[in-house]
Order: C-alpha cells, then sequence, then structure tokens
C-alpha cells in the first residue's frame, strides 16, 4: 500500500473510537488490501442452514479461517462438502463486524480429489441406486419393434427436439410424438423433469419414452445426475432411452435406462425402424405366405380328394347293403300280399263301401257287392240260398 494507516487516530473528543468503527475500519482494509483469492485446506465444522447458507471452518495444521458460502453461490454445486474433506476456495476476505471475525466469503469450492464434488455427488448417487437394483443389466426392457405412440421429455426449444423429430419422420411417419416440454438445466430443472416423466406415466397407449438433450458442460449436463430425476426415469412402466449430451458424456439417467443413445439423433433411430426395411420385409412375408398358402392349400385339396374317395366307397357299399335288405324285404311283403293269394283262385267278396265280407251272414239275398279276382273286379249280387 502507498501510505501506512493509522488504525487509532482519534475520531472524538474523548480520543477513542467505538468497536463498531474499528471492525468497520479493518474490514475496509481488510477487503482493499486482499482480493478475492485461492485458498486450500481441509473443512471442518461444516453446516448448512435453512436459509441454504453454508457455515464452516478451513483449516491446515496451524490455523483456520471461518467461511461462508451463500445460497446464491452453492446452489451451483451438486452436493455440500463433508467434514475432513480436502477443498480449494475461491473467496473474498472480509470481516464479519457482529463478531469482528475474519471471514472469508466463499464464491466457489473444488475438491482436490478426481473428479471434485461432482465425482463425489455422482458415485454416491449411484451407489444408491445400485442398491435399489436400479443399475442391474436383467431390468432393462427390450424397445418395441414398431412404437406407434413414443413420448419425448426435453426442451421445446432445442435443438435436440428437432432432431428426434426430423429422424421420426425420414423412417416412421406412422408414430405418433407426444412432447412433454421441460426445462433441461438451471434452477427447478429438476422438479420439472419429475413431473415431465410423472406425466408420461398417465399416457395410455404409450409404447416408448425418449429422455434427453444436446450437449453442454457437466454443470449443464447435473439434471440428469439427481437421482431423484434417475429414479423418476427407472420408474416409467415403458421402455425408455435416454439421450444427455454427447457420446462421451455419461449421466446416471444413461445407467438406469433401457436403453443408452450418445445422442438424440441415435435415440430416435434406436427408436424406430425404417419404413423402406420394413416395407421390404413385409413384401418378403407375403411371398413366404403365399408359397406357404399355396402348398398348404394343394395337400388340404389332396387330403379332401383322399376322404371324398373314402366316403364315396363307404356309402356306395351301404346303399348295396341297403339294397340287398329291401330286396329280402321286398320278397317277404310280396309274399303276404293278398294279391297273391288271388292268383291262386281265390276272390275277395267287399259290398259298396268296400267292407270285406267274409261270413254268410253278410250276405243278404239280394245284396250287391263285388268280387276281386286276379286281374280285376266283378259285380255280384246274392242270390236266395
Amino acid at each position: 500500500m502507498g501510505h501506512s494507516l493509522d488504525l487509532f487516530a482519534a475520531v472524538s473528543p474523548e480520543g477513542a473510537w467505538t468497536v463498531t468503527q474499528v471492525t468497520r475500519r479493518v474490514r475496509a482494509v481488510v477487503e482493499a488490501g486482499l482480493q478475492p483469492l485461492w485458498v486450500r485446506g481441509e473443512i471442518s465444522g461444516f453446516k448448512a442452514w435453512q436459509s441454504g447458507h453454508w457455515y464452516f471452518a478451513l483449516r491446515d495444521r496451524s490455523a483456520q479461517i471461518r467461511c461462508v458460502m451463500f445460497q446464491k453461490e452453492n446452489r451451483r454445486l451438486p452436493a455440500p462438502p463433508q467434514d475432513g474433506m480436502q477443498v480449494f476456495l475461491f473467496a473474498r476476505p472480509t470481516v464479519w463486524e457482529e463478531k469482528g471475525e475474519f471471514r472469508l466469503t466463499v464464491v466457489d469450492l473444488l475438491s482436490t480429489e478426481a473428479g471434485g464434488l461432482w465425482q463425489l455427488a455422482f458415485e454416491k448417487a449411484k451407489a444408491a441406486l445400485a442398491k435399489d437394483g436400479l443399475l442391474d443389466p436383467a431390468r432393462k426392457r427390450p424397445l418395441p419393434p414398431y412404437p406407434l405412440r413414443i413420448g419425448v421429455v426435453t426442451s421445446p426449444d432445442s435443438a435436440a427436439l428437432q432432431d428426434i423429430i426430423a429422424v421420426t419422420a425420414r423412417r416412421w411417419p406412422v408414430a405418433e410424438l407426444l412432447v412433454v416440454p421441460t426445462r433441461v438445466q438451471g434452477e427447478g430443472a429438476e422438479g420439472e423433469i419429475c413431473a415431465a416423466l410423472a406425466l408420461l406415466c398417465r399416457i395410455e397407449g404409450l409404447d416408448l419414452a425418449i429422455i434427453g438433450r444436446g450437449g453442454g458442460s457437466r454443470e449443464d449436463l447435473w439434471t440428469f445426475n439427481h437421482e431423484r430425476v434417475a429414479r423418476a426415469v427407472a420408474a416409467l412402466p415403458v421402455p425408455v432411452i435416454s439421450a444427455v449430451g454427447h457420446e462421451t458424456d455419461v449421466t446416471l439417467c444413461d445407467l438406469v435406462a433401457d436403453l443408452r443413445a450418445p445422442t438424440p439423433s441415435a435415440a430416435a433411430e434406436a427408436a424406430t425402424p425404417d419404413q423402406g426395411d420394413v416395407l421390404v420385409e413385409l413384401a418378403h412375408l407375403g411371398a413366404r405366405l403365399a408359397r406357404g398358402l399355396a402348398g398348404r392349400s394343394g395337400r388340404v385339396a389332396e387330403r379332401l380328394d383322399r376322404t371324398f374317395d373314402r366316403l364315396t366307397g363307404t356309402l356306395e357299399r351301404r346303399l348295396e347293403r341297403h339294397r340287398h335288405e329291401l330286396a329280402g324285404l321286398a320278397g317277404r311283403l310280396d309274399a303276404l300280399s293278398p294279391l297273391k293269394i288271388l292268383e291262386r283262385g281265390y276272390a275277395l267278396a267287399r259290398d259298396e263301401q268296400g267292407r270285406v265280407l267274409k261270413r254268410v251272414v253278410q250276405f243278404p239275398s239280394g245284396l250287391r257287392f263285388r268280387l276281386r279276382v286276379t286281374d280285376g273286379d266283378i259285380a255280384a249280387r246274392a242270390g236266395e240260398s
């Protein structure tokens, strides 16, 4: 500094400063003399208050500094640090006037371990999902071969959505895309994505779901690493394709989904068959069916011919047997016929009403009657006996 400060110059007739004046001046000197800086140390006594602010101490072997990280800064981090964690802090030195305490106001916080807080939070959530079996390959479901209704959860203004629409229209135009719009990054995105996934669960006739977004930084993609979002993806009743970021980006949503696609375009290709391939396959199937039906109808015709021949022979034999039986019955009936008796010289008398006259008492004198002989009837009249 260009000149020394007389911190204890008299500011009152009594020549003494108030506590407030001293701490305020110390704060001004500290903030003017120390610019924001990086500090390395170990987290100790961490507390997260209901206001969202974090309070902790940063220490090494011989000293410690009180620190605060306000909610507007720490909400960008994936998870709070743990006691004993070695970190780098980017902070503004200041003095907390109320307690006369030197303090660091933290702007950014990085773990010294590989991957930092992001990797630690990722591994913690991944372990919780694995414990519940959500990462088990055996639970992954096959995709439907010919989906007709596909749900898409992504930003309505994103290039990812346009890619999905274009690829689906080209490959499988009969599919119906149901877009459930949501933010995919930033504050509130986690809740919106979970609400969108819950809405998909209530859509009837849904065959498949795609969730995703285009590329971005690790922080931009972090919404899809929240354990809550991953569990919502795993809870969908239909197969899910996750397409978050680029090919090198792997999120928890990718791990719990039934299929991970490297890009949204690849997700649309995996979700839909190519209509040209389907038409060729249908043509081949039609030809196979025609050949199969022709062969089967020929075999059926042969079986019908053989069956008809057997039925014809059986009916002919049965008819011949019945003809013999009828002939025998006809002979017996003919032998019993009254006409046969007449042929042997007998006659049959009947009165005018056609009643057969068998006894003498039925022939009073003068009765007109008819005699039936072999070749016809003869009119007759009874005389006196």
